[in-house]
């Protein structure tokens, strides 16, 4: 099973080993029980901030876009 990341207002940070269906449910805090929220932290950008080329602007079911030059535009 997966490990996700939860943070506590009082303890701070902790881990949980949950099923990916729960992995966005609130965790009971390990050390004080308290409701704890997970941590996401989005994805690093790579090569910067830039306009999609034309016709990139249908985004697939999983939001990705193609560029011009990947192997199944061709």
């Amino acid at each position: 099973m997966p490990v996700y990341d939860y943070e506590c207002a009082s303890c701070g940070a902790f881990e949980a080993v949950r099923r990916i269906a729960e992995r966005d449910e609130p965790a009971a805090c390990p050390l004080c029980g308290a409701t704890a929220t997970r941590v996401t932290i989005g994805a690093p950008s790579v090569g910067g901030a830039s306009a999609p080329p034309s016709g990139a602007d249908d985004a697939g079911s999983y939001g990705m876009r193609h560029r011009g030059g990947c192997l199944c535009c061709r």
